[in-house]
């Protein structure tokens, strides 16, 4: 939609050296369809952490509480290979800004407990300037093989976003185009040879305006002044409304002088996502809730556009009923698409945050102080979408077949017998195949999964022609794996107990009741191209104990 002339402005606006420009060094990320990859064409899943460097410190978060690569490793750790890393325009075109002291920062803030905590912890960043001390964590995060997007989230250092910030859309008080394509190309200038510095994203939650028209002029120019000076990182473009929808690139795409380096991202949250998550049935609202994220973003996959997550989160406490089932359907979208996805956020808190020193962030991996992880549990829980389930180069790439998701726990249905089966981790995941005719076949085994009564395990079997082998998704979910008895025709679904054991038991919460939580119940069927662990007929296996995180099969 764009025309001719804005390509003229950007010509005038890029400095000498990104004009001219070579691609000297070989870009380490590309896509290829749907799917970000690496040079060998591999699948690279970006499994990211948001990390905040835009408020009024213009500083990374937690740096007056831990030492800078202690936070590093501890992204690493948590089994995480990447942080979306955000800073304000301010920083690249403000001199001033990005020349002043990381102790002046805070000390023009009223900041004296925070100066304390840097001089303890990084007594080394203290007095360098805001702009090297942002370096220096990119360069932190670099020696723990952390890749590194870089987030444009404001214009000026502050907390981000509100409709009437002055920072929201093209035009706004503080969002000058002009100076954001400068901030832009400065800061893809400066990371140029920073070899884990993969991606810019150019600009977090537009909002306010709908100016469609707009949007296409301005991200253009953005994505072009990023490519030219800095020809090997992605190009991330975010939508409309906070990034809720990029449901206007339905008629139309963007065009771009280059190829294999556009990436869109979109925000999911629980607040924002329309689902009456608090008040109605779990089910309901996670069907309505998937159907309007379809619309509003997912169909870019089905384009063939790679789509990043961005931004989600929650209460990380674990006592807020809407942030968990918002959670449980986000977790189950994300196996079944395999995202690329980003959570917000690793701060445990911040220097400060809309007036208060030292605010707790709640939806924060680590604790207030930056020592433990808030919810240790969720971290186990996203392990499994850590990794590719999908995409080139994985070994199965031509002949997928399909695994047992439980959204809840973040395990799979593994095999334990013929007469049993557990969750366990993905990566030791049987293979399935769900059939045209309902059977979830054992592959290589022409075994399929029955029910026997009510409370009793789910089993392996050969007569997959019973009513008792055909399993249908059930709710508007479409998380309930469900089949009939054969003796008596009661429909029950698959269960996970709270020991992890797979019974079949009668189905609840299908509809309606808003209280009642089917998340045990929850179970989706997937796609990967993960290796397949073992092949021999389960029938001659012999009965193991419970898997365990320590155990070997």
């Amino acid at each position: 939609m764009a025309s001719s002339s804005p390509l003229l402005l950007l010509l005038l606006l890029l400095p000498l050296a990104a004009a001219t420009a070579t691609a000297s060094l070989p870009p380490p990320l590309s896509t290829a369809s749907r799917w970000v990859v690496g040079a060998d064409g591999r699948r690279v899943k970006l499994a990211c952490a948001n990390w905040a460097s835009h408020l009024e410190p213009v500083a990374a978060e937690g740096l007056s509480r831990r030492g800078l690569g202690d936070i590093a490793a501890r992204v690493a750790a948590m089994g995480l290979n990447c942080v979306r890393l955000t800073w304000p325009t301010y920083l690249a075109t403000n001199a001033t800004l990005a020349n002043l002291p990381l102790r002046a920062s805070l000390e023009r803030l009223g900041m004296p407990e925070s100066v304390a905590g840097v001089r303890v912890n990084n007594p080394g960043l203290l007095d360098l300037p805001l702009i090297d001390v942002f370096q220096e964590v990119v360069s932190a995060l670099a020696k723990n093989n952390i890749m590194v997007i870089l987030d444009n989230q404001m214009t000026t250092p502050g907390w981000c976003c509100s409709e009437n910030d002055g920072n929201g859309f093209f035009g706004d008080k503080y969002f000058g185009p002009e100076e954001w394509l400068k901030g832009l190309s400065a800061m893809a200038t400066m990371f140029r040879n920073t070899k884990n510095v993969v991606g810019m994203s150019l600009r977090n939650e537009l909002r306010g305006s709908k100016n469609v028209s707009l949007w296409f002029r301005y991200m253009q120019l953005g994505a072009e002044v990023v490519h030219a000076a800095n020809p090997g990182v992605l190009v991330i473009l975010s939508g409309l409304n906070f990034d809720n929808t990029l449901d206007f690139l339905v008629p139309n795409q963007i065009q771009l002088t280059f190829t294999g380096k556009l990436v869109f991202e979109q925000h999911w949250y629980g607040f924002s996502d329309d689902g009456n998550w608090g008040s109605q049935n779990q089910n309901d609202a996670c069907g309505m809730v998937v159907d309007s994220i379809k619309k509003k973003g997912l169909f870019l996959l089905q384009q063939g556009w790679p789509l990043f997550f961005s931004e989600f989160g929650f209460d990380m406490s674990g006592t807020h009923v809407a942030d968990n089932r918002y959670l449980t359907c986000f977790l189950t979208v994300a196996a079944e698409m395999d995202l690329d996805w980003a959570i917000w956020a690793l701060q445990g808190s911040y220097y400060i945050r809309e007036g208060t020193l030292a605010y707790d962030e709640s939806y924060g991996l680590l604790s207030w102080d930056w020592c433990t992880a808030r919810n240790p549990s969720f971290i186990k829980r996203i392990n499994a979408l850590q990794s590719p389930f999908q995409g080139p180069g994985l070994p199965n790439s031509q002949q997928p077949y399909n695994v047992i998701f439980h959204p809840l726990s973040g395990l799979c249905v593994l095999v334990k017998s013929s007469e049993a089966l557990e969750l366990g981790p993905c990566d030791k995941s049987n293979a399935w195949n769900y059939t045209k005719g309902y059977e979830l076949i054992l592959k290589q085994t022409g075994q399929c999964l029955q029910a026997k009564s009510v409370g009793e395990n789910a089993k392996l079997g050969t007569s997959c022609s019973k009513s008792s082998s055909k399993w249908k998704l059930l709710s508007n979910s479409g998380m309930h794996v469900s089949t009939e008895l054969t003796n008596n025709g009661t429909r029950v679904c698959l269960e996970a107990s709270p020991d992890g054991n797979i019974t079949t038991n009668q189905c609840k919460c299908l509809t309606v009741d808003p209280n009642c939580n089917p998340e045990s119940q929850w179970f989706k069927i997937i796609l990967s191209s993960k290796h397949i662990p073992g092949g021999t007929s389960i029938l001659q296996l012999p009965s193991h104990g419970p898997w365990s995180p320590t155990s070997s099969s």
